[in-house]
């Protein structure tokens, strides 16, 4: 059974008025076609998958709300605020006119582990990830997502591996769950689309 939708933190979260749009401009048109590839989407029982962020400055982010995996079209009100992570006691503070995703705490440390990474992007595809599985960076299959002992995988892949080079890593523990970083966003998809074009090729030649 997929684990999936839920958040597993202490969401702390403040109303507040939305981001102006300019912020997210390029980052909701990065969401956008990776929802038209079906690596942003939802499963047919209606739980979304999938999730965006980018830093705005020091360990602050802005990222794709709880819930909204399974949304065609999001706006600047679909997108939350990250301003302070407290791993050790399972704590996420955010503000904006909705909830943080369910992975936040995942781009959170992704973030603090390197300031040169400024865009994370977190996708499923059941295909890739069986092919990556075990191939590139692997967090341990007994941890699940969002929570501090994922965060714990994810700085001992960045410091134990070569993660920090390859930019990406899958999720053993969560079926499906990939992600992606770099220092920008574009860079960010780029990395991501040819693995999944690299996919569909081989897929197409079986």
């Amino acid at each position: 059974m997929i684990d999936e939708g839920y958040i597993k933190f202490n969401c702390n979260w403040t109303p507040a008025p939305p981001l102006l749009a300019e912020a997210i401009t390029t980052l909701n048109a990065c969401r956008q076609r990776l929802f038209q590839l079906g690596l942003i989407g939802a499963y047919e029982n209606g739980i979304g998958y999938g999730n965006i962020s980018q830093r705005l400055e020091g360990e602050r982010f802005v990222i794709s709300g709880s819930a909204t995996g399974n949304m065609a079209v999001l706006d600047e009100s679909h997108y939350s605020l990250v301003h302070r992570v407290n791993v050790a006691k399972n704590e996420v503070y955010c503000a904006g006119p909705i909830k943080a995703s369910s992975e936040s705490m995942s781009h959170a440390i992704i973030y603090k582990e390197n300031p040169n990474i400024q865009a994370v992007i977190h996708v499923h595809h059941l295909g890739m990830w069986q092919k990556l599985l075990d191939k590139i960076p692997t967090t341990a299959a007994n941890v699940s997502y969002g929570t501090p002992e994922m965060a714990a995988e994810i700085v001992r892949l960045m410091r134990e591996s070569n993660l920090l080079k390859k930019k990406l890593f899958v999720t053993a523990g969560h079926e499906e769950g990939i992600f992606t970083f770099g220092e920008d966003i574009n860079t960010a998809e780029q990395l991501l689309f040819h693995k999944f074009k690299e996919h569909e090729l081989n897929a197409h030649k079986k």
